[in-house]
């Protein structure tokens, strides 16, 4: 086998693993609990893979302060526990992570050597996952991402049409920026997999961590007009609700958000040829994929 991924089930993992060849493999939670290194050593003697890429992850960011526990098995043990057994059997690791691990009072976008300070909980875990990996596994890439939508699961795109259908006016945050990231086509999935298909190859590889985001920067008001008037086009909505902008302050959560989610990708750009994808028209497609349904 050349690739394995783990959190088929979730939107990303969905995604990678409807793109795989016939020599790799795809496992959700049920078949493997990434919190039991026993079963992480089964899977992967089992399966043999060259790389690993771990896509699942706890990323309940508001329950998350109510079972601080929960989010640092599977964030924080279940990353560190990956990491020891690649680390054993010489496999590559591809792990997905999160804006959340900045505290978001940059001005700036934030770079990958830009120090870690979490406001929450989820966030606390995904540092330390990441530190986890750092520690255990030279062979190792971390992608920080932001703001994920797609076909599967939850995530603000299908939350605005489902909201959208139900009521006519919307408050929503405007003083929080950041890049939404498609989960499919022209980013996060294709990203990993090709990443995943080049070090299969062989050869030298900047192994580190780096960001991948969608561009342009936005607010969550402006990606919601965005939303809107893309369903009107493609006829999922019949009409658009009224929306007006508000602060953070004026939508407390039991998690504190960065304000600032934008993450530099110049890094990415220069050492693995990746550029910020287009959300636009990752939304655009999506939107008027026959297989979404909101």
């Amino acid at each position: 086998m050349s690739i394995l991924v783990l959190g088929a089930g979730g939107q990303v993992g969905r995604e990678i693993a409807g793109r795989l060849g016939e020599a790799d493999h795809a496992l959700t939670h049920s078949a493997l609990d990434i919190t039991r290194p026993d079963a992480i050593a089964r899977a992967l003697d089992r399966h043999h893979p060259k790389v690993l890429i771990n896509a699942a992850a706890y990323t309940a960011v508001d329950r998350a302060e109510a079972e601080p526990d929960r989010a640092e098995a599977i964030n924080r043990d279940g990353a560190a526990h990956l990491a020891t057994a690649c680390a054993q059997r010489g496999i590559a690791l591809l792990h997905l992570s999160t804006d959340y691990v900045f505290d978001g009072r940059a001005d700036a976008p934030y770079t990958p050597a830009d120090a870690v300070n979490p406001l929450g909980q989820y966030g606390r875990s995904k540092a330390a996952g990441e530190a986890a990996i750092r520690q255990a596994l030279p062979a190792h890439l971390i992608l920080r991402t932001s703001w994920v939508f797609g076909r599967h699961g939850g995530n603000f795109v299908k939350t605005m049409l489902r909201l959208a259908r139900d009521r006519d006016a919307l408050n929503i945050v405007d003083d929080q920026i950041g890049g939404p990231t498609a989960a499919a086509d022209i980013a996060i999935a294709e990203a990993l997999l090709g990443l995943a298909r080049t070090i299969v190859s062989g050869g030298a590889w900047p192994w580190g961590t780096y960001h991948y985001a969608g561009a342009p920067a936005v607010s969550w008001r402006g990606f919601a007009d965005v939303i809107f008037a893309e369903a009107l086009q493609a006829g999922l909505i019949s009409r658009a609700p009224q929306v007006r902008a508000i602060t953070t302050a004026e939508y407390p959560t039991p998690a504190l958000r960065p304000l600032n989610s934008q993450l530099d990708m110049r890094d990415t750009e220069a050492r693995l040829g990746l550029s910020p994808p287009d959300w636009q028209a990752a939304l655009q497609a999506l939107l008027r994929s026959p297989a979404f349904h909101a």
